[in-house]
């Protein structure tokens, strides 16, 4: 092979090697793009979180901020968009239009009204949108739902009830129940926990709702007194611990002390009352767990995972959806067992429970 022979093949070689290589390096590039493309996947997603009320002290001290914590753990690129419906319907059916607005991948929302928000949740579906309902079974087109089992909350409550009346415990022992809001399914839930544990044991003699509302338990309780006489009320059934404390005071103002007062959500208030001797029980859902697994659903479902290993029951909701469930498992609060319970895990510490005001009570409980 002459000269120039050889430097022509050499240039062949040469310019087909560069080609090779620059398309080897192109579908190098294209893998790692599609790579990135798909592990980003909602790694900058953006995931709504709508609370029904800021009355309930839970939802803005512990469920927003334990909520956002994990989320941004586990996807530091995702953000949370915050709403608070201030217990309106209306308002939220806005926030869930507003969240589509904004572009976001999941909603997570715990309903003010379940059956009202329905065409809200479905608007969103029909967008796209993944909705995820929040201690509260919304209807509609739910992906996931995250709460605790809701009938064993009204089992422990009534139980806890029971407990405390001791050998008053009988057919004869008036109790006044005073229901959660009926919008909320929750209530419906406790409420058919409470019955099952209390109906055939004690007589119901007067049961209401009491729509959450301290104010609204307070004037129903007042109401029961003067329907049935303050020596004749043996228990009272309140489905939370905010009802609870308006319905202490009115049984402070009728003059009645030593009863059974029942509570839900453990308070801060209603520890406290629990260590006064003013409320009996109350029931810990253990918020941080809560918040946390609903954050793990939604940024799973940002990402379009499958959320099977973490939804691992059924739950119907009243539109007759079944919705892959989470359920956590609730716990009875008595003054037996706040260190063990609230204080151990950190909710509160026995500085915070143990006020001037209830500093001597502490210490009769054992919590100074």
């Amino acid at each position: 092979m002459n000269t120039r022979m050889r430097r022509a093949a050499v240039a062949v070689i040469a310019t087909t090697m560069a080609v090779s290589m620059a398309a080897c390096g192109k579908a190098g590039d294209d893998k790692k793009s599609d790579s990135s493309s798909s592990s980003s996947g909602g790694s900058t997603a953006k995931i709504g979180l709508l609370l029904p009320d800021s009355v309930t002290a839970r939802y803005e001290k512990f469920d927003k901020p334990y909520f956002e914590a994990k989320v941004k753990e586990l996807c530091s690129g995702c953000t949370v968009e915050y709403n608070n419906a201030n217990a309106s319907a209306a308002t939220q059916a806005q926030q869930v239009s507003s969240m589509i607005t904004k572009g976001v991948k999941v909603i997570v929302i715990s309903a003010q009204d379940s059956a009202a928000i329905k065409s809200s949740i479905q608007q969103a579906v029909n967008k796209g949108i993944k909705v995820v309902a929040y201690d509260r079974l919304a209807q509609g087109p739910v992906s996931a739902y995250v709460s605790f089992d809701n009938v064993q909350v009204g089992k422990l409550q009534g139980e806890a009830l029971l407990t405390s009346l001791g050998s008053k415990a009988t057919t004869k022992s008036k109790i006044v129940m005073i229901n959660g809001d009926d919008a909320d399914p929750n209530a419906a839930q406790f409420k058919k926990g409470a019955h099952e544990a209390l109906d055939g044991k004690v007589t119901i003699a007067y049961e209401q709702s009491g729509l959450w509302k301290d104010t609204v338990a307070n004037q129903k309780v007042t109401a029961a007194i003067t329907q049935l006489g303050a020596k004749n009320i043996a228990g009272v059934y309140a489905a939370n611990d905010g009802m609870a404390g308006g319905i202490a005071t009115a049984l402070k103002g009728a003059g009645i002390s030593g009863i059974p007062l029942t509570g839900q959500d453990a308070e801060l208030a209603g520890i406290q009352r629990i260590v006064a001797g003013t409320q009996s029980s109350t029931v810990y859902k253990a918020f941080k767990p809560e918040a946390e697994a609903a954050a793990t659903l939604a940024v799973d479902l940002a990402q379009d995972k499958s959320i099977s290993s973490l939804a691992t029951t059924t739950q119907t909701s009243g539109s007759g959806n079944k919705v892959p469930s989470q359920l956590l498992t609730p716990v009875s609060v008595t003054k037996a067992n706040i260190k063990d319970t609230v204080i151990k895990d950190g909710l509160y510490t026995v500085a915070q429970i143990c006020t001037a005001d209830y500093a001597k009570a502490c210490k009769a409980a054992g919590l100074s």
